[in-house]
């Protein structure tokens, strides 16, 4: 032991350069700024494996000018504290005495990033320990060169420099995860919320906040403050994005005393960085004046006669005047609705994903492998619906669509479109959610379907169930804007985004596939 005693006593600090050490544990502290901040799962099974065997590699330590102890210095606290403990229960010199490989100090965040390095390449390193470390990292940096404010550009390329690369994207992400979010949801963020989540509720808060100011609710910090209430209202271990996505729908529909659908449309609309033009409204900040406030649909549509009238050709002029007359002649068109990426992320190595692609949290079912090659009536029942709800969701109408098992098309709609929505959306997105809904329409079979099956889905107070058990064709195209035909692909098919092109035509082939194995078993779908 005299050799271990006198190895052990060196002074550290005479080191210029790294060397093998055999150190007592008792001169070894943990590293206090460890990225890691809760207990390694792994703890019980790398202490098993070190009372059986002892460690497998040296612990990497260093020491603090000036201090006569040492820190652990790239990884390694969770085998230190094991080997105090185990030296502790047990009073055995195996877990006393430990090979270390010393290396020389340079600077704070040198070791803290040694850490992280470590860490990553172990894994288990969870999002916000990551993100937080990354942080604290680019402050040390800050008081280690004299420099107040580090941009995430120069804290990318020092971090690439010192071996630990992150993208710029990576990086913003992280600093709106420690920085906005860690504040209010701490239980969701430390319970595993990871990157694609907190992508996800950056881009909600984006477009609700572009939302909030359009609509003149206030200022970016009337709006911080209301996101905040709402963030922690729900926070907790079992994260759901839904949740706070509906209270911020609602908050903003009780204050501008308007449907809730059409802030949904509205705020999908922002989602996909698209720009739509919403009637002012009656009670909307600026609406002083009479004149100034949103005409009725009636009105719109009566003011949008001529306009509509030139654009139809041949018999479709004589049918749309007459139309016009019932409310059903679509408002002048408007200039194509614009994709607006999102400038702080545009050179980034990683763009977030689409924020309503991605989000699982806005159905509760997806689309399997094994559905997509499926050709039994259950499972393609079980497709239809999924896209059908996942369409109506991405469009604002996703409450109107509801699963209908054993029978049908898989899902039935509720009512229409809520009558509001005229006065409260541009003419592009009305013309765009009223043709959905009657794709929908046509693959449920509303209105083809026997009367009683599909009566006993609906509420006593739907207007759709009113028009199809009085057989009333006026009142429903009446309650939802009814285009010519010749519309369709011009104010459906060209405006829809990818992703609802392409579960639109899967949508359209399972309804084909159904029938058709429907025929093949002789089984009637709606009995």
């Amino acid at each position: 032991m005299a050799s271990q005693d006198s190895s052990a006593m060196q002074e550290p600090g005479i080191r210029d350069a790294a060397t093998t050490i055999m150190l007592d544990v008792c001169r070894i502290k943990p590293y206090e700024r460890n990225p890691r901040r809760s207990e390694n799962p792994e703890y019980d099974r790398i202490k098993a494996s070190i009372r059986a065997n002892g460690i497998d590699q040296p612990l990497v330590v260093t020491c603090r000018p000036g201090e006569t102890d040492y820190v652990v210095g790239a990884g390694g606290n969770t085998r230190l504290h094991i080997l105090q403990a185990l030296y502790q229960q047990t009073g055995d010199e195996r877990f006393q005495w430990v090979d270390c490989l010393f290396k020389p100090w340079r600077e704070e965040s040198d070791v803290l990033l040694a850490h992280l390095r470590e860490n990553d390449l172990r894994g288990g390193l969870s999002f916000i320990d990551k993100a937080q470390a990354v942080f604290e990292a680019k402050q040390l940096l800050e008081e280690e060169m004299g420099n107040d404010s580090l941009s995430q550009r120069r804290l990318e390329t020092i971090l690439r420099d010192r071996g630990y690369s992150l993208s710029h994207g990576l990086i913003s992400q992280m600093g709106y995860a420690v920085h906005t979010l860690l504040p209010v949801i701490p239980q969701a963020l430390k319970s595993g919320l990871g990157r694609p989540q907190v992508e996800r509720i950056r881009a909600l808060d984006r477009a609700a906040r572009a939302l909030w100011k359009k609509r003149k609710l206030g200022d970016d910090e009337s709006f911080d403050a209301v996101f905040a209430a709402l963030c922690e209202r729900y926070d907790g271990p079992e994260w759901d994005l839904e949740l706070l996505r509906n209270a911020i729908e609602i908050e903003v529909a009780e204050e501008l005393e308007v449907s809730i659908q059409a802030i949904r449309v509205e705020l999908d609309a922002h989602l996909l960085g698209r720009e739509i033009e919403t009637p002012i409204l009656e009670n909307d900040h600026d609406a002083d004046t009479p004149e100034e406030r949103a005409p009725s649909f009636n009105a719109i549509t009566t003011k949008a006669k001529s306009a509509a009238e030139e654009k139809i050709l041949g018999d479709s002029r004589g049918n749309n005047a007459d139309k016009a007359s019932k409310g059903e002649v679509p408002p002048p068109q408007r200039p194509s609705l614009v994709i607006a990426p999102d400038p702080s992320e545009e050179d980034s190595e990683e763009q977030p994903a689409n924020p309503i692609e991605s989000e699982a949290g806005f159905i509760a079912s997806s689309i399997t492998p094994s559905q997509l090659a499926s050709t039994d009536l259950k499972s393609l029942r079980a497709r239809a619906w999924t896209l059908a709800a996942r369409l109506a969701q991405r469009n604002g109408i996703g409450g109107l669509v509801a699963p209908l098992s054993g029978k049908g098309l898989g899902f039935i709609l509720r009512d229409v479109p809520d009558s509001s929505l005229a006065e409260q959306l541009d003419a592009d997105t009305l013309g765009q959610v009223s043709m959905l809904w009657w794709h929908l329409a046509a693959c449920a079979e509303m209105t083809v379907a026997p009367l009683d099956a599909v009566i006993a889905t609906l509420s006593d107070d739907s207007i759709l169930r009113q028009a199809l058990e009085n057989q009333d064709a006026g009142l429903l195209f009446n309650s939802v804007w009814t285009l010519d035909p010749g519309h369709t692909g011009y104010r459906l098919w060209r405006q829809l985004g990818d992703q609802d092109w392409q579960d639109l035509l899967n949508l359209m082939d399972t309804y084909r596939r159904i029938h058709r194995a429907a025929e093949a078993s002789q089984v009637r779908l709606w009995e």
